[in-house]
């Protein structure tokens, strides 16, 4: 399932798309990363492999969720970013905003990935989508895109 929100212009999903796949590309180790709203819609995704971005899309909004509350049950604030270390690799989720929409960002990894990398990139995106332009009313509200990265 993909999100059609009114709020997210097919121009932000084309820029956002472009900010997935040059992640996926550049990282090592990065397996998939998908972009979708709080509520656990996928945007856009690209992975290395087989993947299914709705149910990433998902279990990152419940995972979000989750850091959020323990982070301010804690009294540490907003929750930026919930990682989770496994066996064979890592899932990276970082919360992101462009204007009004809160976004979460789902990085899968495997074992050769480097996590301050990864972290790293994870927060360059979340900049870009908060600085990325808003079209005027008119353009199509933007359909999830996804890539499949060889």
């Amino acid at each position: 399932m993909t999100a059609e929100n009114s709020d997210l212009s097919r121009h932000f999903v084309e820029q956002a798309r472009h900010s997935v796949t040059a992640f996926l590309r550049e990282i090592v180790g990065v397996t998939a990363v998908v972009i979708a709203t709080l509520d656990g819609f996928d945007l856009v995704s690209a992975f290395k492999g087989g993947a299914d971005a709705a149910r990433i899309a998902a279990m990152g909004s419940s995972i979000s969720a989750l850091g959020n509350v323990v982070a301010l049950e804690s009294g540490m604030g907003q929750s930026k970013s919930v990682i989770i270390s496994a066996e064979a690799g890592f899932a990276v989720v970082h919360g992101a905003r462009h204007g009004d929409v809160q976004l979460v960002i789902n990085i899968m990894a495997d074992g050769d990935a480097i996590l301050a990398q990864v972290l790293h990139r994870a927060a360059s995106v979340a900049k870009e989508l908060s600085e990325m332009d808003f079209i005027a009313a008119g353009d199509d509200a933007g359909a999830g895109l996804h890539d499949i990265v060889a």
